[in-house]
């Protein structure tokens, strides 16, 4: 016995000699690819030296020596976009060319199919002709640093450049021009959501019975009214008329570069002009709002061009500074929601399918065949098909099925969708710009996507939208509002509106401007840029925090981008508990209507700000969230389902009995009538009962936080059992969905509050004192899960502050972390 337990113990202790030795392996390899900042190594492609300072926050300073060009400060960028976010660049590259089955398998091939079908990459490489020589070498100086690292990589078994190289054996082919386009034409698809607009509006209209509750569950931003539209089903009778269960399998999948409806972009910039500000000078505060995820699209880099220092948020792959300052010169952006795109329902020749209708008869697609390998299977072979109004989609996808007619496809118009795309090239001259008045004219080559540019220079504040309007006719069957008939000529789509058409505000009145994605202007159709706009709520607060000052400073705009109270919960509180407040006689300990009483005594007592500590936003959130389900299922059916997000709007309009609105309290399958009142108690019964059952019942120990966790997911590693612990990042956060400080929630599953969309990045110029300007970013510079630099930002971010936005050199050396010379090969020679 002795002796077999002596074996037992030594076989046990051989088996954890091997884990240990096998996970020190892995260490070993996974760490190799770890960048060394602090060398200096000789390559091919440069033409002078370049020095990339890392100041302590790990952000890259690049400086040319004496002799130098932008094209080789260019080549630093690219090189340190390399060493820091390979696997990010890999990974969006074969996004845009749709190439991800060939290293993923068949769980990527419906993003692939999506995006072939749509020619992202090339469309890219066509555009490549159009940008300016300017342009062309500040590409291809970037594209010369990305290589010259993989050439490190490769010669020096630098860990093939990332540990996920390992894990999927990617090869990586060199970077080139068109591989940066079509990154920013990736972008430009991400922001885009008018698309997802249009099919729920159209299957809303197939499910209401009266196609007047439209405008309820489906509110215009507050302005003029729209003018009637059709029902969906008067264009397409052969439609059944019914809500349908979503088929849609797009939310699941990894990489999709098209956002669930409400998470396509957002964001917050405003400005204030010298006449507003204390010490004089014009400030400019800008929060983008993407998706999180671990690593975030945003690293930050200063770059010290001919016309000076450039310093902001780049996105690796692009060779450019997408929101930040110079000397002279701030930019900001926030989605503009312009209405970019548009679907067209296509019918089919009944006896030739290869042909679709046309108001001058049938025509033949422009198709082409596309093979799309797959790892470990067999090769699939597609037929790209366009019409005249664009590229045919995939009907597995987006629920199209249910809003397409037999004999009929769908095909999608959109501005990115250009073989002339000179977006690329306006974002490059944007960082020469020194006035406003300079940037407003660059800005005419932006395509897509479509952005409000905020600007402030020395004395000057400006908001101009910069991307390409479609110019629609007015006679147009569904205002661009739903799919509509593709072969009828008043629905296509007839060029670009002119530039100076795109809203612009320059030096305003009041001395202050800004947006929150909220309407800009109501123009009559076919002028009036969007119907569906990101914003009601926010703006608000907004506007009250801009007016409660005379004059504004750094630290005040900083306090407005942090901002956590809810407008939204103050003016709907009112409305919805109207005559539930201190109402009854005190229930006892224990019951249901005891814990009704506890809940609204906290939010009788609340003053609407969203902080992670408070039990009051989880109540709110999750009452507010059982109340419109209650309204709309019994209309919607499965329908209800496409509506994770709650509409503030939609609830002022029923519980104010607008037009009517009241009208969905009552539910239809029941005998009696029922109030918004009776509904507005059984749906915080409901909240209630979630959340006993999801955080307990002791309602004031609960917090915000916990449910409002922001979600920063490694998009390959983040579901993997032990190593998600290491990719993924977790943080309890404030605000919510309409605060300025947004942390828009996911609405789905069994976490609805997760904090899935957020201000991926912060900063804040002040021109009176340009280097106490400040930044950050939501994870950290390195996309290597074992760098310190990988999550270092988080916390800060978390907690709301900001590290120093500074071009003064000496500053980035005396805290330097490294510093990376590079040496042209042919100075050596």
């Amino acid at each position: 016995m002795g002796l077999l337990f002596r074996w037992l113990l030594r076989l046990a202790a051989a088996l954890i000699l091997l884990l240990v030795m096998g996970l020190g392996l892995v260490y070993f390899l996974a760490a190799q690819s770890l960048p060394d900042y602090n060398k200096e190594i000789t390559l091919p492609g440069l033409l002078a030296p370049v020095e990339i300072v890392r100041d302590n926050a790990n952000v890259p300073h690049i400086f040319g020596s004496y002799g130098a060009s932008d094209e080789d400060v260019y080549f630093g960028l690219g090189y340190a976009h390399a060493q820091d976010r390979l696997w990010q660049m890999t990974t969006m590259r074969r996004t845009s060319m749709g190439r991800l089955s060939e290293i993923f398998g068949s769980r990527t091939l419906q993003v692939d199919t999506l995006i072939r079908r749509l020619d992202i990459y090339r469309l890219a490489q066509q555009s490549v002709a159009a940008q300016t020589p300017e342009t062309m070498t500040a590409l291809r100086a970037y594209s010369a640093g990305v290589n010259a690292r993989l050439q490190e990589i490769n010669e020096d078994a630098l860990g093939r450049g990332a540990p996920e190289m390992f894990l999927f054996n990617v090869p990586m082919a060199p970077w080139q021009p068109a591989d940066s386009i079509a990154v920013m034409k990736l972008m430009g698809l991400k922001l885009s959501g008018h698309m997802q607009e249009e099919i729920l509006r159209a299957r809303t209209s197939l499910a209401l019975p009266d196609p007047e509750r439209l405008k309820d569950i489906l509110p215009d931003a507050p302005g003029n009214g729209v003018a009637a539209l059709p029902e969906y089903a008067a264009l397409f009778p052969d439609l059944p008329r019914h809500a349908s269960a979503s088929t849609d399998i797009s939310r699941t999948l990894p990489f999709m570069p098209i956002a669930p409806r409400g998470l396509a972009g957002a964001s917050n910039a405003w400005a204030a002009a010298p006449s507003r500000s204390a010490a004089g000078g014009t400030l400019l505060a800008n929060d983008p709002h993407l998706e999180l995820t671990a690593p975030g699209v945003w690293y930050l880099a200063r770059l010290e061009l001919g016309t000076g220092g450039v310093i902001g948020a780049t996105i690796p792959g692009i060779p450019a500074v997408i929101s930040g300052r110079s000397d002279l010169l701030g930019w900001g952006v926030t989605s503009s929601y312009m209405d970019d795109q548009d679907l067209f329902i296509e019918q089919l020749n009944p006896d030739n399918a290869e042909e679709y209708k046309t108001a001058d008869g049938y025509k033949r697609f422009t198709s082409r065949p596309s093979i799309i390998n797959i790892k470990d299977e067999t090769p699939v072979t597609l037929t790209l098909r366009w019409t005249d109004n664009g590229p045919v989609l995939p009907r597995s996808l987006f629920d199209l099925a249910a809003i397409t007619p037999p004999g009929h496809v769908v095909s999608l118009g959109w501005t990115g969708l250009s073989a002339k795309d000179t977006s690329i090239s306006a974002a490059l001259e944007l960082m020469r710009a020194n006035s406003v008045a300079q940037a407003i004219e660059i800005s005419e080559g932006y395509i897509a996507p479509s952005q409000n540019l905020t600007l402030a220079d020395k004395t000057t504040v400006a908001l101009k939208t910069v991307g390409a309007i479609p110019q629609r006719d007015a006679r147009h069957q569904s205002q661009g509002r739903m799919p509509s008939q593709g072969w009828r000529s008043e629905n296509q789509w007839q060029g670009r509106a002119p530039y100076a058409a795109n809203p612009e505000f320059v030096s305003p009145i009041g001395g202050i401007l800004g947006n929150t994605n909220n309407k800009l202007l109501d123009r009559p159709f076919p002028n009036h840029v969007s119907y569906t706009w990101g914003d009601t709520q926010r703006i608000n607060r907004w506007k009250k925090l801009m007016q409660d000052r005379q004059v504004h400073t750094r630290d005040s705009f900083i306090e407005a981008q942090l901002d956590t109270v809810s407008y939204t919960a103050r003016s709907l509180l009112p409305l919805i508990g109207a005559d539930l407040w201190f109402t009854g006689e005190a229930a006892p300990e224990g019951t249901r209507e005891r814990q009704r009483q506890i809940a609204l005594t906290l939010l009788s007592e609340w003053n609407g700000e969203m902080n992670e500590h408070l039990p009051e936003p989880l109540i709110y959130a999750a009452w507010v969230r059982a109340l419109q389900k209650r309204l709309i299922t019994d209309d919607l059916g499965p329908l209800a389902a496409e509506f994770t997000q709650v509409d503030p709007l939609f609830l002022e309009r029923v519980f104010r009995d607008v037009e009517g609105a009241s009208v969905w309290c009552d539910i239809r399958q029941s005998a009696p009538t029922e109030t918004c009142s009776e509904l507005a108690r059984l749906a915080l019964d409901d909240a209630l009962i979630w959340i006993e059952e999801t955080y307990g019942n002791a309602l004031e120990a609960l917090r915000w936080g916990d449910a409002h966790q922001a979600t920063q997911n490694h998009e390959v590693l983040g579901d993997v059992p032990l190593l998600r612990v290491f990719v993924n990042i977790r943080q309890s956060t404030s605000g919510g969905d309409n605060t300025l400080q947004r942390g828009r929630t996911s609405g789905e599953g069994k976490h609805p509050f997760r904090n899935v969309h957020a201000a991926g990045y912060r900063g804040v110029y002040d021109f009176a004192d340009p280097d106490s300007s400040v930044f950050i970013i939501a994870t950290g510079q390195s996309g290597h899960f074992l760098s310190r630099y990988y999550d270092d930002m988080s916390q800060l971010w978390r907690r709301g502050e900001y590290i120093p936005m500074s071009l003064d050199e000496d500053l980035a050396r005396a805290a330097a972390v490294g510093v990376t010379r590079l040496i042209p090969a042919t100075a050596t020679e």
